[in-house]
């Protein structure tokens, strides 16, 4: 058997009802604690600036045999 069972899954959830975590949960105090989590979301976002990079030396190229062809 894998996982939880339907049984172990209402109890939990019933604890934590209970339990009520949220409540206490405050999220990061210290400047350091803020700004690791303020980088929670990032997800690289380097693809489309490294195929604008590309696409530029590609042009740079074709233009510098131009100029040699030229």
């Amino acid at each position: 058997m894998r996982g939880w069972s339907q049984e172990r899954k209402a109890r939990q959830s019933e604890l934590i009802r209970k339990w009520r975590p949220w409540e206490r949960s405050t999220g990061p105090k210290s400047a350091a604690g803020k700004a690791r989590v303020s980088r929670n979301s990032w997800k690289g976002g380097t693809r489309e600036l490294f195929c604008d990079l590309a696409r530029a030396l590609r042009e740079q190229d074709e233009q510098l045999e131009r100029i040699d062809d030229g």
